[in-house]
């Protein structure tokens, strides 16, 4: 209690906060529609590059220590698509483990009350069974376009864990399955649905004064994943902020008869684009994992009646958002930048 006699106030820091998770939490605070209502009470602050490097030690303290955050929402990290993982290993291992390590040092340090942290299904095993489950994320090593980045998020697992042993800090994980949605980067090795976004809508640009030209997709469109919404994700991580206190992390995925090819996730993209013209899969690239089904028993267990957006639908927005914010897209100013001074060369 204050001298007032008041309970003092809930300081939420969300690490990443300007990226695709972190703008959905945004939205979902701000917006009457998401159904968050007073879990989204408190004072939120949400972190970009611009205030600090978390791969610092000494600035990540001092960022902790200018806000005074009560609860933290950890989703700061170095993530891209497979081919970026492959091309980067120990620049994920390296910048990942640095970020999680300074993050969850200062919070105890400093007595912060909650910490959620945001892991991903790709870094489960690669041989293993479907669906997988909370309880199969250490049990063989990871797919190997991926293992640097997967073997650096499953030791942020790890520390939560043993912060929690040695000091009782209440940290956790959720693991969340693919995702996509309004404000993702679309920068040079960015996720998938972005990335085909993006494609797709530079063949339709290129092809505006003539035939359309070929959709030229890396893989064969045989990899299965469950792809989850940013704002639904949100909505779970300010739900787990305050409810899920468990050391065990919370798989948060649609349910697995959502599963759906990437063949087909390109078709939809291309339907809701206006895209009408031919594909070719380039089967010289890896699909990477064909397979993470992931189990969402746990989640429904908690959560039994949440509502997942339907893949059209979270499409049809996201394809909205990315027409609609040209020129404020990240990424996108970046190649742009790059084919004009190529250009001028």
């Amino acid at each position: 209690m204050t001298a007032s006699g008041q309970l003092p106030e809930k300081i939420i820091l969300v690490t990443g906060g300007s990226g695709l998770v972190g703008s959905a939490i945004q939205w979902a605070i701000d917006s009457s529609s998401s159904g968050v209502g007073n879990q989204g009470d408190g004072k939120w602050i949400f972190l970009s590059s611009a205030d600090g490097d978390l791969r610092n030690y000494d600035e990540t303290n001092a960022i902790f220590a200018k806000h005074k955050p009560t609860h933290v929402i950890h989703l700061a990290a170095r993530v891209g698509g497979v081919y970026e993982n492959s091309r980067r290993m120990a620049d994920f291992v390296r910048d990942n483990v640095s970020i999680d390590q300074n993050v969850l040092r200062v919070c105890q340090a400093r007595n912060v009350e909650k910490v959620v942290s945001c892991l991903s299904t790709c870094i489960f095993p690669d041989k293993t069974t479907y669906p997988i489950t909370e309880e199969m994320l250490h049990d063989g090593p990871p797919h190997a376009s991926n293992y640097g980045y997967a073997h650096a998020k499953r030791l942020l697992h790890i520390l939560s864990l043993a912060y929690r042993q040695q000091y009782g800090c209440r940290f956790t994980c959720v693991i969340p399955t693919n995702l996509y949605g309004p404000n993702d980067n679309f920068s040079e090795g960015c996720h998938f649905i972005p990335g085909i976004i993006k494609r797709v809508a530079s063949v339709m640009e290129k092809g505006e004064d003539g035939p359309l030209s070929t959709l030229v997709v890396p893989g064969s469109g045989r990899a299965l994943r469950q792809f989850l919404y940013s704002r639904d994700l949100a909505k779970m991580l300010i739900w787990a902020l305050w409810n899920y206190d468990a050391p065990e992390p919370l798989i948060v995925s649609p349910d697995p008869n959502q599963e759906v090819s990437i063949k087909d996730v390109v078709s939809l993209v291309s339907e809701l684009s206006g895209f009408g013209g031919p594909i070719e899969w380039d089967t010289r690239w890896t699909d990477g994992q064909l397979r993470k089904t992931a189990d969402n028993a746990k989640m429904r267990s908690v959560m039994k009646d949440f509502e997942f957006t339907a893949l059209e639908q979270g499409l049809r927005e996201t394809i909205a958002w990315y027409n609609a914010n040209q020129g404020r897209i990240r990424g996108v100013e970046l190649l742009e930048q790059a084919r004009v001074s190529k250009a001028l060369i």
